[in-house]
Formats: structure tokens, sequence, C-alpha cells
């Protein structure tokens, strides 16, 4: 079976594609001349992820899946959410995002959060979602060099090391977007 994860990223399609049976051929958008930047206009992360999956299964008829992440902030009502990436603006800086999450969250008692991932896969004519959730909360300042996004600032729970501190191994395991796409997995393996 041929399966196309809507994503140009060659480490995120190469780490799926080890994570799938042998008898599934994961193709990424590169491979199926997809070059276009697939519009993501949703306001939520469960409509981004099937608009991604949609786009591809109907312009170029193949079975799909996509994900789509986000941070939601407690005291920022879900905030920055679908957003995420461009928190501070279209140039989708990691530390600008940071900084003005930090700063809306001045004399916030609650720094409750979480980090989210969709995946919506099109296959044989029906839509599955899988999510991943990971709650935590937003620290005061940036620590650790490691993993990307929001990662020096957020610290999920149980742990006492932020997501950039953890190493990656370990992270991914834990991470939202892990639990999503082992739940893809499984799925995938019935």
């Amino acid at each position: 079976m041929k399966l196309v994860f809507a994503s140009a990223n060659p480490n995120k399609i190469a780490e799926i594609k080890a994570m799938l049976p042998p008898e599934i051929e994961l193709l990424g958008l590169d491979d199926i001349g997809c070059t276009e930047d697939i519009p993501e206009t949703a306001d939520t992360i469960e409509g981004n992820a099937i608009l991604k999956a949609d786009y591809v299964t109907k312009n170029y008829g193949y079975d799909c899946f996509s994900d789509d992440s986000g941070l939601e902030v407690v005291a920022l009502d879900g905030a920055p959410g679908v957003y995420s990436a461009r928190y501070a603006g279209e140039a989708k800086d990691a530390n600008a995002n940071m900084d003005k999450l930090l700063d809306a969250l001045q004399g916030e008692e609650n720094r409750g959060a979480q980090f989210k991932t969709v995946i919506a896969l099109n296959l044989n004519g029906k839509q599955y979602l899988f999510d991943g959730i990971v709650r935590g909360q937003i620290i005061e300042e940036k620590l650790g060099d490691q993993g990307f996004g929001y990662d020096p600032i957020f610290i999920p729970e149980g742990k006492n090391l932020t997501f950039a501190q953890i190493p990656m191994r370990e992270k991914a395991a834990m991470s939202h977007r892990g639990i999503a796409f082992s739940k893809l997995v499984s799925f995938l393996k019935k």
C-alpha cells in the first residue's frame, strides 16, 4: 500500500517510515510532485491537519495523512494554538515566539499549558483522527538547547526539565507528536 505523509521534511518522513510495517510504502510530498504550499487556513489544529490531508487526497489521489501541532496556554484562552509557529509574526522565529509568550504571561499565576498534535488520515475513502496531548507548565525563562519551538519554556507534567533539556529520543517517546504517531502506527498495523 502507498501512503503519503503530507510533509516535505525528509527527517520527519524517515522517522515515521522506520515505525511503519514494511508493506506500507511511505511517500513524502516531493515524491508525488507536490511543491506548492498547502493552505493551513483553519482556526483549529484539527482543521489544519484535515485541510492538508484532504488537499493531497483531492489533488493527487493518494491515501494520505498529515499532522498539525500547537501550544495551548490556559491563561491565554488556548493561544497561541493554531498560530503557534507564527505567534510573533510570519517569520516563524522561535525565540520571538517564546519572548512574546513570556511577556504575555508576566504576572500570571496559572501557567498551565499543553502541547497538542492532531493527525488526519484519509484511507480508503474514510477519515480518521489521532491526537496526542502533553500537559505541563510554562516557566519564566528559557532552559535547554535541544528540541525546537517552545521546548525551552515548557516543562511536562511529572518532569523537572524542559523539553529542551530532555534528550531527543526520550522526548520523542513522550511528546504530543510521539503519542499521536504511535496511535497512527498502531492503527495502520492492524
